[in-house]
């Protein structure tokens, strides 16, 4: 029997407009007409103003500020689902609560697994995220969970800088799983900074593992929050006699205040994903655009197709 296509159709949440838009610019087609009306005490009602019956449903929102975010995607899948859908995909650039992926001292909850059970529980048939904090969170989900990495657009861009004696750093040991893989594909050396926390958001001591003399180096890691971690590494690259040191992450989160150390740090450059948009002013940063990635990936999933092929390395 000849398989059904069912019609694709995308929609967006407030914070993620600019990635929806940019994800149907690449598929040529137009983004759904959705809308979300907020009651005066904060509550807000999601409605779909255009039938989606028997439709693939594609609902695009990263969780950042994370609360009003997720309870925006939920009931969008929620609607999704009530309207008659045929299956509904969250694409997720950037999935919040992710650096609670397990308990790490008594008495926390895990607020990545919480999070799965909601999405879960709304109804999603499908998961497209990128660059999770931690691999297993794939593992929170009984559906399927398409787990893109953003390494498709990162290699292309440090191949462009034409970069002499290069090295890869990551700026905690918890990343150097990541960090490995570039430096193999990339044949560098890898280079480890180990950090000891005095709490969260704060590093108290840091140490360098590797010879960084004479070399470029790329720091990489998954998001920067404060910057506090990659600041500090990068200038403590540089007194170990490094040339220069740039860094990359998959996602801005960039709280304050974060954009200060950045441009006050001795890094040549921060790149990011436009996972989240950076819209704060600092000429050390770049942001690339990872819409035609996700838009590769929709297609692909709506035809059944291989996404494997399109990762560099994971």
């Amino acid at each position: 029997m000849k398989s059904i296509i069912h019609p694709i159709k995308i929609f967006s949440g407030t914070k993620s407009r600019y990635m929806a838009e940019e994800i149907c610019s690449e598929l040529g087609i137009e983004l759904g007409k959705m809308n979300i009306t907020h009651f005066a005490d904060g509550e807000f009602e999601v409605s779909f103003e255009e039938p989606i019956r028997g439709c693939e449903v594609y609902l695009v929102q990263s969780t950042f500020p994370n609360c009003d975010n997720l309870m925006e995607l939920l009931l969008m899948i929620d609607a999704a689902k009530r309207a008659s859908a045929h299956s509904v995909i969250a694409v997720m650039p950037y999935f919040g609560w992710a650096r609670q992926d397990r308990k790490d001292k008594p008495r926390v909850s895990i607020g990545a697994k919480l999070v799965a059970n909601l999405l879960i529980a709304a109804g999603v048939d499908r998961i497209i995220t990128m660059d999770l904090h931690a691999d297993q969170i794939q593992g929170f989900f009984d559906v399927p969970v398409d787990h893109l990495y953003a390494s498709s657009v990162f290699i292309p861009y440090i191949k462009s800088l034409n970069l002499p004696d290069l090295a890869i750093a990551t700026p905690d040991v918890g990343g150097a799983k990541r960090a490995n893989s570039y430096a193999k594909y990339l044949n560098a050396p890898l280079v480890l900074c180990h950090k000891q926390r005095a709490k969260a958001n704060v590093v108290a001591e840091m140490t360098v593992i590797g010879d960084v003399e004479g070399k470029n180096v790329i720091l990489i890691d998954d998001m920067v929050d404060t910057a506090g971690t990659i600041a500090k590494a990068a200038d403590l690259l540089m007194s170990k006699g490094a040339k220069s040191v740039r860094a990359l992450a998959s996602h801005a989160v960039m709280s304050d205040p974060a954009t200060e150390r950045v441009e006050n740090s001795e890094m040549t450059e921060m790149i990011f994903t436009n996972s989240i948009p950076y819209s704060k002013k600092c000429d050390k940063v770049t942001v690339l655009s990872v819409a035609r990635m996700f838009a590769d990936t929709i297609s692909r999933v709506h035809n059944n197709q291989s996404i494997s092929s399109q990762y560099l390395f994971k």
